[in-house]
């Protein structure tokens, strides 16, 4: 589990990981060797697992994102690793109903997704069929984890 500390510097790097330590510090309140050394604790831990930079996928030309269903011979079976090898493929969840997998993917454009359905997904040993969903506009993508609700839940704990 994580202190109140550590989820202030967790917020403040997840809205913007090129932040400086030193401005970290200032906006917490503590030395900058202090939280040098909880962001390498948090590090080590597996809680700050990579830093990456958000791309624009409109101003790299990528287009069209889908969400697609991946119905399976066998759930499991290997077929969520060679998904996750597909560099088009986004998000790979193994999910529990009628399809095995369900998966984000970004192409260029229509031409290019079905390339992906018919030359890389489709060509997967074990995979029956697909259902492709295709996005028309995005209202809300993030990846930040919501921080805040983890203070509530360590608080309300420590109540216990």
């Amino acid at each position: 589990m994580i202190d109140a500390i550590d989820c202030k510097i967790v917020k403040i790097l997840q809205s913007d990981a090129r932040i400086t330590n030193a401005e970290i510090a200032r906006r917490i309140e503590l030395a900058p060797s202090a939280v040098l050394e909880r962001i390498r604790k948090l590090e080590e831990r597996g809680v700050i697992r990579r830093y990456a930079a958000k791309l624009d996928p409109k101003a790299l030309g990528i287009d069209l994102t889908a969400f697609i269903s991946v119905r399976t011979s066998e759930c499991g079976a290997g077929v969520g690793s060679e998904l996750a090898a597909i560099p088009e493929i986004l998000e790979v969840h193994e999910v529990a109903g009628e399809d095995c997998f369900f998966i984000k993917v970004c192409a260029k454009n229509t031409d290019d997704l079905g390339a992906l359905l018919r030359e890389k997904i489709k060509a997967i040993p074990n995979v029956l069929n697909t259902k492709t969903t295709v996005v028309l506009k995005t209202f809300k993508e993030s990846g930040d984890l919501p921080i805040t609700d983890l203070n509530r839940a360590e608080t309300k704990a420590a109540r216990k």
